[in-house]
């Protein structure tokens, strides 16, 4: 599973709000495309997560630089649909509490 490759849709930005789908773990082995698409992101963002099974200490660390990026600037980071595995990596990093969370996806009328 953490040898998966991780596949990013960007379904594009509406409402100044832009968001990606990812598919697959967010590793160290696999977070160099997700950090450049954040750090050319400007807005809030969405980062949809069902697909998502695993996220290790790097991808964790991937998520808070996505965080400081968005929130220096007003915006927000919200993951929608994480599982209950990442979450309870999440809050065993004590970075829970820097993202909004959402079940699904927001829809994009």
């Amino acid at each position: 599973m953490r040898d998966e490759p991780l596949r990013i849709e960007d379904l594009g930005i509406h409402n100044d709000t832009h968001t990606l789908r990812l598919i697959g773990p967010l590793t160290i082995s696999t977070l160099y495309e997700f950090q450049s698409i954040v750090r050319t992101s400007a807005g809030s963002m969405v980062l949809e997560f069902t697909q998502v099974p695993y996220v290790d200490s790097a991808g964790v660390g991937a998520l808070v630089g996505a965080y400081v990026r968005h929130n220096k600037d007003g915006h927000t980071l919200t993951l929608a649909g994480v599982n209950e595995r990442v979450r309870n990596i999440l809050k065993g990093t004590r970075v829970e509490q820097f993202f909004t969370y959402a079940e699904s996806l927001p829809q994009l009328a």
